[in-house]
């Protein structure tokens, strides 16, 4: 782990200064593009028959992801770190696996689409970031959506895999993101995938277990005066979520910013009854959204002084 410790550090910083080249997104786009793909192609080959076959199917896609990411990233990563220079092509590999940038330019581009062109451009921007109807939110269903999104995926789509890279380098965050994939493309209670996905969804609770509660700290520590209150918004809420790890950095941004988020939801047509998540104003506004990417910034500061003093301490 030692090794990794830097390595996750540089793979931040690269990303945070570079993203993910809109280039090179063209030219061959994106790794998490080429793990869809094989989830796709495993889902048409396995997901048919009887719930028991479409459940084994779906054990057999899991085994399939997270083997073939520890196949290719644990030779490339050995291969590499034998080089030279091999560590800052092994980070910007890493780097592609991380979303600090596109996360914070998602969400902001929900709050300028509020403020330019109203409740229409808020609902064309969230579109692009939640599975929600946005055609039925209004202007304070737009925000708290977006900042619900920024609060899941700040811990899925950067805590986690930056969790994982330090605990397992390439070979740990491809696993990770095969997963986290995998659950997102799978992991739904449909009358399709509800057999098949089953095992996605359960790993992928797991895997994103330590990576939910870093977040809700880290959130309610970088809300300075607020702490308290996100951390009781935690307490008292995280747990009557749908997900056992969304509700966490959801009830900490709501706490921090005086928000009610989740609660009820409709998703293709359907009404998910779920919990709100703190106890505050549900009327959210693209100023709340910039306020949460204000402490969305904080929060991630906070995450790389914890990889750093974790390199000191180490």
């Amino acid at each position: 782990m030692d090794i990794f410790l830097p390595l996750l550090i540089c793979a931040l910083v690269l990303e945070a200064l570079l993203g993910y080249p809109e280039v090179l997104y063209r030219l061959i786009r994106h790794p998490v593009v080429w793990i869809g793909a094989v989830i796709s192609a495993l889902d048409r080959a396995l997901n048919r028959g009887p719930a028991w076959a479409r459940r084994l199917g779906g054990g057999i896609t899991v085994l399939v992801l997270v083997g073939g990411s520890l196949a290719i990233g644990v030779p490339l990563q050995t291969f590499l770190l034998s080089l030279p220079f091999g560590w800052l092509i092994l980070a910007l590999l890493a780097s592609s696996l991380l979303a600090q940038r596109s996360l914070y330019r998602f969400v902001k581009a929900v709050a300028t689409g509020l403020r330019r062109g109203g409740l229409a451009g808020g609902r064309l921007a969230v579109a692009h970031i939640v599975g929600r109807d946005p055609d039925s939110l209004d202007e304070g269903g737009v925000a708290r959506a977006s900042i619900e999104s920024l609060a899941e995926n700040f811990s899925d789509g950067i805590t986690a895999p930056a969790f994982w890279l330090a605990v397992g380098g390439l070979p740990g965050i491809l696993a990770y993101k095969a997963i986290n994939t995998a659950d997102s493309m799978i992991g739904h209670r449909t009358p399709r995938h509800e057999a098949f996905g089953w095992a996605a969804a359960r790993l992928d609770d797991l895997v994103n277990l330590p990576a939910s509660r870093l977040t809700a700290l880290l959130l309610a520590l970088a809300s300075g005066r607020r702490a308290g209150l996100a951390l009781k918004a935690v307490w008292r809420d995280a747990g009557h979520h749908r997900s056992p790890n969304a509700g966490w950095p959801e009830a900490a941004m709501a706490g921090a910013l005086g928000l009610r988020l989740a609660g009820p939801r409709r998703y293709a047509g359907h009404i998910v009854q779920d919990h709100w998540m703190g106890d505050g104003r549900a009327e959210a506004t693209a100023a709340d959204i910039e306020a949460g990417l204000r402490l969305y910034r904080r929060a991630l500061a906070l995450l790389w002084l914890l990889a750093v003093g974790w390199v000191l301490l180490a």
